[in-house]
């Protein structure tokens, strides 16, 4: 709807996810802002920025003061994505700081002084319970997180049911985000182990059954841009899960893995959860980089979550146009173009030399990014400590040096964007594809 002047404001603009939905609504409005903590970063055209402490009564107070001077008090959405996270696994006060009390902050503030047509919240499907084998998830299931990051956005959902007021909200429980490069925690670690054929990628503590929806980052800005077209139709309270109705088990995604990596097969042995938490506490006592897995994760290893997206295509009309089944060999291919190049974008570090996990077949010189003014906000190293300004705030991929056998990647809608890598656009966030 180019020429709408109400405004769409993005918390957490300058991350993965909010740099995309940005861009994406680029040309549908005119009025599109963010508010972010690092803020200024070069927006995508007609956006703008204001740096937005959302932990601080003052930083909301006065970024919502030159939102109002400078762009007016009519208020289509707001895309609520700034959050606390990482993968510690202990509560933090930064929990209630940043996520319930930042929604808190925030909410009422616009309660005071701006006309508010949707109040978007990015919460997580992990809210819920897991599934007991053979059943599948939906937005009546039972509440039930298991550690602190779902915690918080439990915590995070009631508040805003009971502040909203006059506010009609829309809770987005999204499934575990990924891209064509990966840009998954989860599955980056997976896919090292499996690279470097540590003895962790033949073990694992659970049921390997077990399944865990995926949503891919395209899909999940169509699911929040038609939120925001269907903003009039919703209830004034909506809550609904969004994510792929195909979850791979664990040994689907770890023989896809092998075979992708190493074109072979090996078996995954069941390791007791107490000799694994033994085994993760232990090493991380050993010097060297830190384990990604720790011991809270190793009772995890047996939770189901198998989605069932029905009120999502009834209310949004959406439902997912790509798999992670599909994305996988991308993400494979995208390593072995340049190793060191994804261990970086992923901030993982190789137990060794990257020569002793390079093999010769696949191992290729390396070309220089093309550079682009938009790419670059933030990195996964980022993510995995202190404040997060979104779900999964990784770093877009546009500026990663990957060689693809000299195919170049446009983006469909953006033809003048050209690079020698896979990845997203950095104008609108849509998956690149080769060029004709």
């Amino acid at each position: 709807m180019p020429g709408n002047t109400d405004i769409v404001l993005v918390t957490g603009s300058n991350g993965r996810i909010g740099s995309a939905v940005m861009g994406r609504l680029t040309g549908r409005f005119t009025n599109i802002v963010g508010f972010d903590l690092k803020a200024p970063t070069p927006p995508p055209p007609g956006c703008k920025r204001i740096p937005v402490d959302i932990s601080s009564d003052d930083s909301v107070k006065d970024g919502l003061s030159i939102l109002r001077e400078h762009h007016g008090t009519n208020v289509a959405t707001v895309i609520h994505l700034a959050a606390y996270y990482d993968f510690l696994g202990a509560p933090s006060p930064k929990y209630d700081e940043i996520t319930v009390n930042g929604t808190g902050r925030l909410l009422r503030a616009l309660r005071e002084g701006f006309k508010v047509d949707q109040f978007v919240f990015s919460s997580t499907m992990l809210v819920h319970k897991p599934n007991e084998p053979g059943e599948v998830l939906t937005e009546n299931s039972p509440i039930g997180a298991t550690w602190a990051y779902p915690q918080s956005k439990v915590r995070t959902e009631a508040l805003i049911k009971a502040e909203h007021g006059d506010i009609p909200v829309a809770i987005l429980r999204l499934a575990g985000v990924y891209d064509d490069v990966c840009h998954s925690p989860p599955l980056a670690n997976q896919i090292q182990r499996i690279y470097e054929r540590q003895l962790a990628s033949h073990l694992y503590s659970g049921e390997t059954s077990h399944r865990l929806s995926y949503l891919h980052m395209d899909d999940l800005v169509d699911a929040i841009v038609a939120a925001i077209e269907r903003r009039a139709e919703l209830p004034p309270e909506s809550i609904i899960l969004i994510g792929e109705p195909e979850a791979l088990s664990y040994d689907e995604l770890q023989h896809g893995f092998i075979k992708l990596i190493h074109g072979e097969s090996w078996e995954t042995y069941s390791v007791p959860s107490l000799i694994a938490k033994a085994g993760a506490w232990a090493q991380g006592l050993l010097p060297g980089p830190a384990p990604f897995i720790k011991p809270w994760m190793i009772d995890r290893a047996n939770d189901d979550y198998l989605l069932d997206v029905t009120r999502a295509r009834m209310l949004l009309g959406w439902e997912p146009k790509r798999g992670l089944r599909a994305s996988m060999p991308k993400m494979v291919a995208a390593l072995k173009a340049d190793p060191a190049g994804w261990y970086r974008e992923h901030g993982l570090e190789v137990a060794g030399p990257m020569e002793d996990f390079v093999e010769p077949a696949i191992a290729q010189p390396r070309e220089p990014a093309i550079a682009n003014a938009d790419a670059g906000h933030g990195s996964m190293r980022d993510h995995g400590q202190m404040r997060r300004d979104e779900p999964h705030r990784d770093t877009m991929a546009a500026g990663l040096p990957y060689k693809m056998a000299g195919t170049i990647y446009t983006c469909p809608m953006h033809p003048e964007v050209r690079q020698s890598s896979p990845g997203n656009c950095p104008r609108c966030g849509m998956t690149l594809e080769p060029a004709p």
